[in-house]
């Protein structure tokens, strides 16, 4: 039995879903399960190339794909009619194009809170590498730089006793919030679309706007979601008004950040450093400037990157799926 996987019971007869990538094997196994359930699958590690996907995606009733596979007008024209239900394999959804499917009437899955804790847990790594220079300091041991202790030699930046601004209070936010307060922060600030009272008293956070939580965190920790009101909110005027000894964090969407203005603070000394584990583009150019910087720690979009949460997701995305195809109320369906 795998793990939260329900039941074959029947779907309507020859529901055909295209599932845009190589998934983990719980998940695909869900579907396979499901009587009257036809699957094709784009069976590469790879993304789908356009010309396959709109091939492939033509008379389904289903689709299952992943935060990089662009779902727009071209691709829901392609399906045709027929398509009825989309399941992502991902809590954003930036990369569907949400008036075009409410339009159609088409049902949307998507995978929330399963991922919170590995995404939260990353953000915390990718946090302590950066303002404890782990990368530049391991780089250094195998290149032979290490030649003897030094007092001021890579030294950065400790969370006792700091200010801690979180960007989105949501579940990631939160859960980010929790594992650093034993670290000894001295006080949480936040910002968003509104407060988060309840929220925030597990942290004593305060709700201040952005300017604010700019100008007074040693760390920024960005966990929102792309909208149109955060895509490039920390830009120049937000890098301007950071400490310079900030150090600045992003695990939500490339987007939010204005990447040109942040390496400017960056190689200009305006902010300590920064970590990135997500980028515009996906993957980065390996000639971005931003690589070219030793205070600058970009990983390959690795959030939810355990064994345990891709499988979790891969079944909750499959579910999605099945209950959307039976008329039935998915386990995690985005109200549009």
């Amino acid at each position: 039995a795998v793990p939260g996987a329900r039941s074959a019971r029947a779907v309507p007869a020859a529901m055909s879903v295209f599932v845009t990538r190589r998934i983990p094997a719980e998940g695909l196994q869900v579907l396979s399960q499901a009587s009257g359930c036809r699957v094709q699958q784009w069976d590469s590690e790879e993304p789908v190339p356009r010309a396959e996907l709109l091939a492939g995606v033509a008379g389904a009733r289903g689709l299952l794909c992943l935060l990089s596979d662009r779902i727009d007008r071209e691709v829901l024209d392609a399906a045709g009619p027929d398509l009825k239900v989309i399941s992502t394999m991902s809590v954003g959804f930036d990369h569907l194009a949400l008036d075009e499917i409410k339009k159609r009437g088409i049902r949307v899955g998507y995978t929330p809170d399963v991922l919170t804790d590995a995404t939260a847990e990353l953000s915390v790594a990718l946090l302590l590498s950066t303002c404890r220079r782990l990368p530049e300091a391991a780089k250094q041991v195998k290149s032979g730089g290490w030649t003897t202790w030094k007092p001021l030699w890579m030294c950065g930046y400790g969370l006792s006793d700091s200010t801690v601004g979180i960007i989105g209070l949501g579940r990631i936010g939160q859960a980010v919030a929790r594992r650093l307060k034993p670290f000894g922060v001295r006080k949480f600030l936040y910002t968003g679309s509104g407060p988060k009272p309840e929220s925030a008293a597990e942290f004593g956070a305060e709700f201040v706007p952005l300017t604010r939580l700019a100008e007074e965190s040693d760390f920024v920790v960005v966990t929102c979601a792309l909208t149109p009101a955060t895509q490039g909110m920390c830009n120049k005027d937000f890098f301007g008004r950071m400490k310079k000894t900030s150090v600045f964090v992003n695990t939500s969407r490339g987007a939010v950040v204005n990447q040109e203005d942040l390496y400017n603070a960056l190689a200009h000394g305006q902010i300590a450093a920064a970590g990135l584990d997500v980028t515009t583009p996906e993957p980065l150019p390996t000639d971005h400037p931003l690589l070219s910087l030793k205070n600058c720690v970009i990983l390959p979009h690795i959030g939810s990157a355990t064994y345990a949460t891709r499988s979790t997701m891969a079944v909750l995305a499959a579910n999605n799926l099945l209950a959307g195809l039976r008329g039935e109320p998915m386990p995690q369906e985005l109200k549009l």
